[in-house]
């Protein structure tokens, strides 16, 4: 039984790939065409986009991207500012040799970390499982297609 992988970018094929009896197939010329059965791959995608439960993997990937990316933003953009505005602020001494700047600089790469370790975590969470269930249907139903 030969599956046939969704993912697969058809617009690459022919780059040093072999037909049925071994022999290489130029690029730009596709092998025979098998007959298909009910849908086409695209119809497939598209119904699958227009469904709920991929409007819902994206809604829950926007709920934390959005507002994750403005925070970030107007921190990093935050520190720009008063690093320019406010010397005197961001030179002052917090403990012996390191001063502000060197705090919040610090806070940047710290924040960096965690927004990432958020990020991973709400993916596993919220969007991974849905986003697998949609993946395997969408195989399914390919693969019926091309029968």
């Amino acid at each position: 039984m030969r599956l046939v992988d969704p993912w697969y970018d058809t617009l690459a094929s022919g780059w040093g790939e072999l037909d049925g009896a071994g022999n290489f197939v130029p690029a730009g010329m596709a092998g025979p065409a098998a007959p298909q059965r009910g849908h086409s791959a695209a119809e497939i995608y598209l119904e699958v986009q227009r469904s709920g439960a991929f409007q819902e993997v994206r809604r829950r990937y926007r709920r934390f991207v959005l507002p994750a990316t403005i925070a970030f933003l107007t921190w990093y953009l935050a520190y720009v500012v008063v690093a320019i505005t406010e010397p005197g602020l961001m030179s002052r001494p917090v403990a012996g040799s390191v001063n502000v700047a060197m705090v919040a600089g610090l806070g940047q790469f710290l924040t960096t970390f965690l927004l990432t370790w958020a990020y991973a975590r709400h993916a596993r969470l919220r969007r991974d499982r849905a986003a697998l269930e949609l993946r395997w249907e969408t195989q399914e139903m390919t693969r019926e297609a091309g029968r």
